[in-house]
């Protein structure tokens, strides 16, 4: 199932984890962008692989101003808090949460540390915001099986507002579950492109650091 930009609501019961959750929606210029939820490369850089701290999701500001980000969280579809975000992130910005990342904060908050714990059966990732004594979704994306494939992402295209499609270029995809792949790479904390001519500059050891 894809969720379109449109906000879908979930049930205060279905929110055990969160304090104050409501059933409310809320609308924000921050979106789930991409996720990779079965790395098998060396996503974050730090020179070691690992299922865990590889794994990734990238968030874009769609907005036209910079955006406060101190009262947005992420979770997993069991909506326990993965990440609660900081600092501000500028128009048509980028920010991508490593499990690594995720994984840091946790265990600096007392919280369960699993990182982001994206389930390679199919899971969801939301997106939260604190508003003063209510806690609401502002955007979601549920995958399944063979979008959390190793090394294939999930993203909007176009960024943002775009439908939800699968890059598959490091691990191409031949079966017929929707949705199909479209042979293009993920990109984190870049342009979801696909026969675009990208306008990010990226340097030769992030080009290696993709394809090794």
């Amino acid at each position: 199932m894809r969720i379109a930009p449109a906000v879908t609501c979930l049930a205060l019961a279905l929110l055990p984890h969160l304090p104050s959750a409501t059933s409310a929606c809320a609308d924000s210029p921050l979106r789930i962008n991409e996720i990779m939820a079965g790395p098998a490369r060396d996503w974050d850089g730090s020179g070691t692989f690992s299922s865990r701290d590889d794994e990734w999701v990238e968030v874009m500001n769609t907005g036209a101003a910079p955006l406060n980000l101190s009262s947005f969280l992420v979770t997993d579809g069991d909506t326990i808090p993965r990440y609660a975000f900081s600092g501000t992130l500028a128009a048509g910005g980028r920010l991508v949460i490593y499990g690594k990342t995720s994984l840091d904060w946790e265990r600096a908050t007392s919280h369960p540390a699993f990182g982001l714990s994206l389930a390679n059966t199919g899971d969801s990732v939301l997106l939260w915001q604190v508003t003063g004594p209510d806690t609401v979704l502002v955007d979601q994306c549920k995958y399944l099986s063979h979008e959390a494939a190793a090394d294939r992402a999930i993203g909007r295209h176009p960024d943002g507002s775009g439908d939800w499609v699968l890059f598959d270029a490091l691990n191409p995809y031949t079966g017929t579950t929707p949705p199909q792949g479209n042979g293009c790479a993920p990109s984190p904390g870049g342009m979801n492109v696909c026969g675009e001519t990208p306008t990010r500059t990226v340097t030769w050891g992030g080009v290696k650091s993709m394809y090794r």
